[in-house]
């Protein structure tokens, strides 16, 4: 948020000298749905929509603002803020790859603070008679950017159903001298946004925009889930024999479910899949506003009218 109003205080002598033909300022408001590690549909987990569970469906509320050096290309910088999360219990099993994610019986839920730089392009731009004119326009675009993202995935508790914060609890191994190759995950992290959207220009100075963004992220370890289970014993030796947190991580690590109620997997066993990395997208709508507007809208207002059919 500072970098945007840096940018809004820096506007007008931006625009003085040339450096861009307009800029926008909005609003985003974007369903979203994480594709990871936990839950999915039948057969292999593929981290892409075939696993898409939209029941949990959460939402992204952001603002923006991006300025146009040419009509056909912009550079926008986001912000949003939202939730996302993953279930194995929402699996209907039937019978495939599935059934091992469902026995596995782990969830999450995470916060999202997201920042990105991402530019737009607008083929269409160049088969239009007169560009500037944007009055009912209706202009499909692409984007592709980088960006920073905060998380920290918890898990219910099986003992209490409470929220617990899974990262300090090295579910997998994470820092423990017996696992040299597994270090603490990081909470803030890169990724690289990439999309497509159409934006309807309802006037010379509001925009409405439909857009689908996917986030491609370098980590697995947005749900907790990435390799396979540990000693249990570990998080005794690790954290304190008897002690609250080492028994919390003992429950945390694996709920995997038996009958009745005996742990289904042991050391060793796979957990996730650690070559596909946890990814995340959203599709929703970006309401913008065009700065300086008036003085555009009075300039649109002299001009010869268009013809449009």
């Amino acid at each position: 948020m500072l970098a945007i109003c840096a940018v809004l205080l820096t506007h007008s002598s931006f625009a003085q000298v040339g450096l861009f033909n307009k800029a926008e300022l909005g609003l985003t408001i974007a369903p979203n749905n994480f594709l990871g590690d936990l839950g999915g549909n039948v057969g292999k987990g593929t981290g892409f929509l075939k696993d898409n569970n939209f029941s949990q469906t959460r939402v992204f509320i952001g603002a923006h603002l991006t300025v146009y050096p040419a009509e056909w290309l912009g550079f926008r910088l986001q912000g949003n803020y939202g939730s996302i999360a993953g279930d194995d219990a929402i699996i209907t099993g039937k019978g495939g790859y599935e059934e091992a994610r469902k026995v596995r019986n782990s969830n999450f839920k995470s916060k999202i603070a997201e920042l990105f730089l991402a530019a737009e392009v607008y083929p269409t731009v160049f088969l239009e008679e007169d560009p500037s004119d944007l009055y009912h326009k209706l202009r499909p675009y692409g984007l592709i950017g980088v960006g920073v993202f905060h998380f920290n995935p918890q898990g219910t508790d099986p003992t209490n159903g409470g929220w617990v914060n899974l990262q300090p609890l090295s579910t997998e191994g994470q820092g423990f001298a017996e696992y040299p190759d597994r270090q603490p995950y990081k909470l803030t992290q890169m990724n690289i946004p990439m999309g497509v959207g159409i934006k309807y220009f309802a006037s010379d100075v509001v925009s409405i925009s439909l857009e689908i963004i996917h986030r491609k992220t370098f980590t697995d370890y947005i749900d907790d889930v990435s390799t396979d289970y540990i000693d249990p014993a570990l998080f005794q030796q690790n954290f304190g024999a008897g002690s609250q947190k080492a028994n919390l991580a003992t429950r945390m690590a694996n709920k995997s479910v038996g009958t009745p109620s005996i742990p289904t997997y042991v050391a060793g066993d796979k957990r996730g899949t650690p070559t596909n990395k946890d990814a995340y997208y959203s599709a929703g709508f970006k309401l913008s506003f065009i700065l300086g507007g008036g003085d555009r809208a009075y300039r649109n207002s002299t001009r010869c009218p268009t013809l449009r059919y």
